[in-house]
């Protein structure tokens, strides 16, 4: 058996964990098995699951810079201590540079996978993201990305159309995420709703998942119309400050905040529209979700054109004001879901069942 190390900050519900995780649950783990390396103490959504599926969870310090000594001399003892661990898939970006070349001087093939896209504001944060993460491109025997447009911003054009770089795609179980009308009268009915038009979110409360502006949009949207109700799905740290928003503008009737759910999927056929308006992103795996169940989306330009898999996903700019976006969901109300017998190509290019094997079959040429 193999053990893959995946290296993230935590496991907890976002797109790459996900991504990941929907992989773990399909790759035969007679032949492959996951380890996770985190760099955190506090127990995360999917630790249960892993430790289900027989992977380990082992935890190293935060990198903060200053404490560079400390976390290099954890690393050395990691990998010392368990030779057993033959290829490490790093997720985290900002201190790759340290736990692959580690990794690597203990034997271990090493792959460095990019999730995002360039921000479109730039800050000090993305300029010494950028600065540490650009080492990696010295440091990794592989590269993964979500999208070529991802692995571009984080390894350059020379590398990511290379022989060294391949596109990993964010595949999903499409069953899982199809379109169920006893989904959508259940949780319907939990929630006290019977005709109203339902916007929905699932995204992290962080900055680049643009919540504020996504409260200005729907703010918009039940002045529209006051049959309107908005769910968004998640959590993190700018939760609170987005639920005294909604509050300011008197709409905390008409905002469901749920959470991390483990039944995300089953949201997505309650909800009549998806409404993204992210900063940047990667290629995000809600959107591929979102697809599958036939959803019409609205969503920002400033994603990667990689993820438009059907006809019924709308970019805008976010220039546009939100007006101009509210305007948008409501010309899209009355647009159809998309017909299971059309799903053709999100089955060709994200079926979790391709993906996985090729992971799999990947890993193993790897270490023969």
């Amino acid at each position: 058996m193999i053990r893959v190390l995946q290296v993230f900050h935590g496991m907890d519900c976002g797109g790459a964990e996900n991504m990941i995780m929907n992989l773990y649950r399909h790759v035969d783990r007679t032949k492959v098995q996951f380890d996770f390396l985190v760099h955190t103490t506090k127990k995360c959504f999917f630790d249960d699951e892993i430790k289900e599926l027989g992977g380990r969870i082992f935890s190293v310090p935060y990198y903060k810079i200053v404490n560079g000594l400390q976390y290099k001399s954890a690393l050395d003892n990691f990998f010392r201590n368990h030779p057993e661990i033959k290829i490490v898939h790093g997720h985290l970006g900002s201190c790759a540079h340290i736990y692959l070349n580690i990794a690597k001087n203990n034997g271990c093939y090493t792959i460095a996978h990019s999730h995002n896209t360039k921000p479109q504001m730039q800050s000090l944060k993305n300029f010494l993201y950028r600065l540490f993460t650009y080492k990696t491109r010295r440091t990794a025997d592989y590269f993964f990305g979500c999208s070529v447009a991802a692995a571009e911003y984080r390894f350059g054009k020379k590398i990511a159309h290379s022989d060294r770089c391949s596109v990993l795609k964010n595949a999903i179980d499409l069953e899982t995420f199809a379109y169920s009308d006893e989904n959508r009268k259940k949780l319907r009915k939990e929630f006290g709703l019977t005709d109203e038009f339902v916007v929905g979110h699932i995204g992290r409360f962080n900055p680049q998942k643009n919540h504020s502006f996504l409260i200005d949009v729907f703010a918009e949207i039940h002045r529209l119309d006051s049959k309107t109700v908005l769910f968004l799905l998640g959590d993190g740290y700018l939760r609170s400050s987005i639920e005294y928003k909604v509050k300011e503008f008197g709409l905390q009737d008409n905002v469901f905040f749920t959470g991390v759910r483990s039944d995300a999927n089953r949201f997505l056929s309650v909800f009549d529209i998806f409404l993204f308006p992210s900063l940047y992103e990667g290629l995000p795996v809600t959107l591929i979700e979102a697809q599958a169940n036939g959803l019409p989306i609205v969503c920002s330009d400033s994603i990667t054109k990689e993820v438009i898999l059907t006809n019924n996903i709308e970019m805008i700019s976010l220039k546009q004001n939100p007006k101009y976006w509210a305007n948008s969901v409501i010309k899209k109300r009355d647009a159809s879901r998309i017909k299971k017998k059309d799903m053709d190509v999100i089955a060709a290019d994200y079926d979790i069942l391709k993906t996985s094997f090729w992971l799999m079959d990947f890993y193993e040429k790897k270490i023969i």
